[in-house]
């Protein structure tokens, strides 16, 4: 344990010092752990088994999904993201059905192992995004604002959203399995949702109330208050899961709530919790190096890979290309935004949850996860850079005047 504890430290001390040279290359931070993971893992040098990598992984993972649901549900109240809604209402309102669709509809045609439902389960984890593996896109302020923000609060929400759908499939698919009729997919739907938006909004409205409270009469000191919003968050998750809920749903609805009373003062509120999230998402991807990638190489099928190629291109940038008509973006801006959809945690997360579950091809739907995983980590950490220069100089190249192509400045 204080071995592995030192591996992990000392990496991530060097990685810190090297990151902005990192940044600007072609190798993002996600890449860099994933590969260190591998290198460290059984397959490689052997400092983490399979079992204990896999484990702290789930525990890792959930934690970390947990933070990003939390602020970034928050953080959608703000006054500025209110402002400019218009390309993340119609990639989330449009766009984030169209790729389900798509995506369900050809893992059906393509895998006859995969009932109706886990067809749609595939779909559903294939559709949450992930901007850290786009964070040279989402981090440059040369890129337009209207397309930053567009793509973080598109990403931010969408995991969210996902959730309730995920579920709602799992209780259909262990309902057919199981042949228990209606009463499972109603008991499982009723707990698993309506507990943790139950847990979610109370739990949430308390915090924020003691924290206003104790706000107003200076008993929180600046840096505690970031404290205070870890634990708000993981509150909300932990709570929500002892009493049979989905934290989840809890960890997003308490956000939502969090963000609504907040009134538009999270991000200052919210930095520090932030870094925290960006640190121990680079460590669930060393450990999914280590515990996944290793294992699941050796299944990849020509199958598997052909539609992990389909899920990055057609299936995510068609209907994100479509909802975008009547935007006044132009076509390579609508190109980009579909491009910039990479998956990641989420849908690990989200590919876990089902392999808990047990259901019959959970097996295969993490296989096909894993490879449109690592294939999205290497595609859209490559392009990062090099297609935001080429948006830029398109964005330059575009005559000026027009309102609805030209940023709208800072925020």
């Amino acid at each position: 344990m204080n071995e592995q504890l030192a591996i992990l430290a000392l990496f991530v001390f060097f990685y810190s010092v090297l990151s902005g040279r990192f940044e600007r290359s072609i190798i993002s931070g996600p890449m860099v752990f994933v590969v260190a993971g591998f290198i460290m893992g059984p397959v490689g040098l052997g400092w983490f088994n399979f079992e204990s990598a896999r484990l702290e992984l789930r525990t890792l993972a959930d934690l970390t999904l947990v933070m990003f649901l939390f602020i970034d549900a928050s953080n959608a109240d703000l006054v500025t993201l209110r402002r400019r809604f218009g390309i993340p209402s119609r990639m989330l309102l449009i766009g984030l059905p169209g790729t389900f669709a798509l995506g369900f509809g050809l893992a059906l045609i393509m895998f006859d192992v995969l009932s109706v439902y886990e067809a749609a389960l595939l779909g559903i984890i294939l559709s949450a995004t992930d901007a850290a593996l786009g964070k040279a896109v989402v981090s440059n302020k040369a890129v337009p604002a209207r397309i930053r923000e567009g793509l973080n609060v598109e990403s931010g929400l969408n995991d969210g959203l996902c959730v309730p759908i995920l579920f709602v499939f799992i209780a259909l698919e262990l309902d057919l399995e199981q042949h228990s009729g209606s009463q499972l997919i109603i008991h499982f739907l009723s707990e698993e949702l309506g507990i943790g938006l139950a847990v979610g909004l109370v739990v949430a409205g308390i915090g924020t109330w003691v924290m206003k409270a104790c706000l107003k009469l200076g008993w929180i000191s600046e840096i505690w208050i970031q404290i205070s919003v870890i634990a708000l968050a993981f509150a909300c998750f932990s709570v929500a899961q002892s009493l049979g809920g989905s934290g989840y749903i809890a960890a997003f609805t308490g956000g939502m709530f969090f963000g609504y009373r907040a009134k538009g003062s999270t991000h200052e509120i919210e930095y520090g919790t932030e870094v925290i999230g960006e640190t121990l998402a680079l460590l669930t991807w060393l450990l999914f190096g280590a515990a996944v990638v290793g294992r699941v190489l050796v299944e990849f099928t020509w199958p598997i890979i052909f539609y992990a190629v389909l899920s990055l291109t057609i299936v995510r940038m068609l209907p994100i290309y479509i909802s975008l008509a009547g935007s006044g973006e132009k076509p390579y801006s609508r190109l980009f935004l579909g491009w910039f959809g990479p998956r990641g945690l989420a849908s690990i997360v989200f590919a876990v949850i089902v392999l808990d579950e047990g259901l019959e091809g959970a097996g295969f739907i993490a296989v096909l996860v894993a490879c449109t995983v690592i294939l999205s980590l290497i595609a859209h950490g490559i392009s990062a850079n090099p297609l935001v220069k080429w948006l830029i100089a398109r964005e330059r190249a575009e005559p000026a005047g027009k309102p609805s192509d030209i940023d709208p400045g800072p925020v």
